[in-house]
């Protein structure tokens, strides 16, 4: 096997660089259109007469259409292509956004989140495999991964700078949406409906992939592997107490945490004056991307005072998170929310690597996208059951209340990586 070469922007050919150039501008551009709909889609939901409770369905919805899509969707873009994938996935969003702006009713709003959730399992891992693929035919050797965070960068750019536009546009132009009898929210919905398009066009235009044989059994041949998928992931998880632990942990932990990043800004909202609320809410909202971010990086080194004791460093996390998010639901001005909400974000971006640090460990290279398939099912599961149970407490007593209620969830993953912490300790002895 050829050495990989050290990455230079410079040094690359010209196809090389272009690609680079062509999939940055493209991921930019997706998670813009994102973004401007992510910081205001639980003020929007409200405006629209929802409760807590409601908004917690709607995105169990999306959780759980995630999750039933992504395995058997999961070897489609292998079989018939990247590029016709993630078009279709385009469209799902499309659909969806259509479909919010067009009612007020549940069950409507529903459905639209299903196209949200339907979409996201059409785009995992779609354009990656392309990049990938096709930086590697035209930098033969070369290091593939600076050029991947490249592209990773645009797109973490793309949804920070579209969260705060998605905040600005309601505060800028609210009073002529009300005027022309529409929610002073649709304004960022429309903008979003408009850059999606965008995203459409440039992807057929810019785009380029190879034609595939179109295999019509692709599909068809997901749907049927599914349950032989999870169920080879769930024995072994079952056989290997390391996993189910790990597991039961993050499923606990999504529990707690998913209900805080969901409702926040309708909790935060009435701290605010109503002139540049959404404003504020949207440039929160970017910051709490970098936050994550940033403690993503941080994170090594957090686990170096650990000893690289992943699991002892993932139980510290959890327990800082639980006490951090009491600690949230207490406050009652917007500089002391603000504040604890990015040490937050900073500590859920900590957890992410010591977590799957663990799981890789515990599996072999064949059983990889298996257990990475179940970890993100059971994550999905997770994430819609704190929503639904965390809702509506929120809904019957205060979202702070709910918070602080929801926080023992994390307690319960605590004792859970700890007991994991004191199995691998024994394992190394």
């Amino acid at each position: 096997m050829a050495t990989e070469l050290e990455f230079s922007f410079a040094a690359l050919t010209v196809p090389a660089r272009r690609h680079i150039r062509v999939f940055q501008i493209h991921q930019f551009l997706d998670r813009f259109a994102m973004g401007l709909t992510v910081a205001v889609v639980a003020l929007a939901l409200t405006d629209r007469g929802m409760d807590l409770f409601q908004i917690s369905l709607l995105f169990g919805v999306y959780s759980l259409t995630t999750m039933a899509m992504e395995l058997p969707f999961g070897g489609l873009a292998d079989n018939i292509g990247r590029k016709p994938v993630f078009l279709a996935a385009v469209v799902a969003s499309l659909i969806s956004l259509a479909l919010f702006l067009s009612t007020s009713d549940f069950y409507v709003l529903a459905l639209s989140f299903a196209f949200i959730g339907f979409g996201r399992a059409l785009r995992s891992g779609t354009l990656d495999a392309w990049f990938v693929e096709t930086f590697k035919a035209a930098a033969p050797n070369v290091d593939v991964q600076p050029a991947l965070a490249t592209a990773q960068w645009a797109g973490a750019m793309g949804l920070a700078v579209g969260a705060v536009l998605g905040g600005l546009l309601p505060d800028l132009f609210g009073s002529v949406a009300e005027r022309r009898g529409v929610s002073v929210y649709d304004v960022s919905y429309g903008a979003s409906l408009a850059v999606m398009l965008g995203v459409f066009v440039y992807t057929l235009l810019f785009i380029v992939e190879g034609p595939r044989p179109l295999n019509p059994q692709a599909l068809k041949q997901g749907l049927i592997t599914v349950p032989s998928v999870v169920k080879e992931a769930g024995l072994l998880s079952l056989r290997h107490p390391t996993l189910s632990l790990l597991l039961a942990a993050l499923a606990f932990f999504l529990m707690a945490t998913n209900p805080v990043e969901v409702i926040w800004p309708t909790h935060a909202k009435p701290m605010l004056e109503e002139g540049y609320a959404n404003t504020i809410i949207g440039v929160v909202t970017a910051t709490y991307f970098f936050s994550i971010a940033f403690g993503a990086w941080l994170s090594s080194r957090i686990s170096r005072i650990f000893k690289r004791r992943h699991a002892v460093t993932l139980a510290a996390a959890f327990a800082t998170l639980a006490g951090v998010q009491i600690a949230l639901a207490l406050q009652g001005s917007m500089v002391g929310f603000v504040t604890v909400f990015i040490l937050y974000s900073v500590i859920l971006g900590v957890c992410e690597t010591p977590a799957s640090s663990i799981l890789h460990s515990c599996v072999e290279d064949h059983q990889r996208s298996t257990m990475l398939s179940l970890r993100s099912l059971i994550q999905q599961l997770g994430a819609a059951l704190g929503l639904i149970l965390v809702g509506a407490m929120a809904d019957i007593y205060s979202t702070p209340t709910a918070w602080v209620m929801g926080a023992v969830f994390l307690v319960i993953a605590v004792i859970l990586i700890c007991i994991l912490a004191k199995r691998l300790g024994a394992e190394i002895e």
